[in-house]
């Protein structure tokens, strides 16, 4: 069911809240950096944040073949039927470009958030119901649960803000069939002490989040990890920084654990809604 998504995403995507804005004022900026994103080499582009297909739309205008997903959709923002009626436009208008990645966010983000597991199964019938394909939709699992779910009833899985040992995991549970496309945070800094404080910078807004505190508990971490903005283990563990020879080998690392794809989110100290195309530069030439 994955082959086909994963040779549209390819082995390397960026993962981007910039690339999300509706601003029209915006439009241009976005489209240029969506088609030099796409003659870099990039296999697809992930919007950030809560992001809707309508964000998808220019970018997929302003290109010809790189896919763009969702990284996540929320399922309590965004009705199942509303989520299943943007994608049928956009695949009646574009078809095969655009990737509906969904998830449960965080309950301090959504009043409503209840049950998350059996909210998001409901989610996925109701897609089923309105003849939203599963071939074309990935699911932004960490825990057991929800890896079997994808494994079962999506293409594959975009897990946000994980380790070489949570890919393993996840594959072990998935088989060798969907796509697994992690997000992984790069730092284009040499210095130790710049590198992880940028990450650390970064990981501030989600260590209060027990989606993701509970997920670095499961593969190993300590609370001791967590506390004064995470160890230099935790970080060295979630982000790829240094030289271009060490963040390869940091690439590489997930490949081995089992990654199809890798969803490179640029750490620079920046808005995140800001668009570091030199940077993304610098990671195709690497990656070449």
């Amino acid at each position: 069911m994955s082959k086909a998504l994963k040779e549209t995403v390819g082995r390397y995507g960026i993962w981007s809240v910039g690339l999300r804005s509706e601003d029209p004022d915006r439009r241009g900026e976005l489209s240029e950096a969506a088609a030099e994103l796409e003659e870099l080499g990039y296999g697809a582009i992930w919007l950030g944040g809560n992001s809707a297909a309508a964000h998808a739309v220019p970018l997929i205008e302003a290109t010809s073949r790189i896919a763009v997903g969702t990284s996540i959709q929320s399922i309590w923002q965004h009705e199942a039927a509303d989520s299943a009626a943007a994608f049928a436009d956009l695949e009646k208008t574009h078809p095969g470009r655009f990737v509906l990645g969904i998830g449960v966010s965080h309950a301090r983000s959504v009043e409503q958030y209840r049950r998350p597991y059996s909210a998001l199964v409901s989610y996925v019938d109701a897609l089923d119901e309105a003849g939203t394909p599963a071939d074309r939709r990935v699911l932004a699992a960490l825990g057991p649960k929800s890896l079997e779910l994808t494994r079962d009833r999506a293409a594959g899985t975009i897990p946000y803000l994980v380790t070489p040992e949570h890919t393993a995991h996840a594959r072990e549970i998935l088989g060798e069939g969907p796509l697994l496309a992690p997000e992984l945070g790069v730092v284009l800094e040499t210095d130790p002490a710049r590198a992880r404080a940028l990450a650390r910078e970064f990981l501030a807004l989600y260590l209060p989040l027990p989606n993701y505190t509970n997920n670095f508990l499961r593969h190993g971490f300590t609370e001791d990890d967590l506390t004064d903005g995470g160890s230099d283990r935790l970080v060295d563990a979630l982000f790829a920084w240094g030289d271009e020879t060490r963040i390869r080998e940091r690439i590489t690392t997930f490949q081995q654990a089992g990654a199809d794809h890798l969803a490179l989110q640029v750490i620079d100290g920046e808005s995140r809604d800001s668009l570091p195309t030199e940077a993304w530069r610098t990671l195709a030439s690497l990656l070449a």
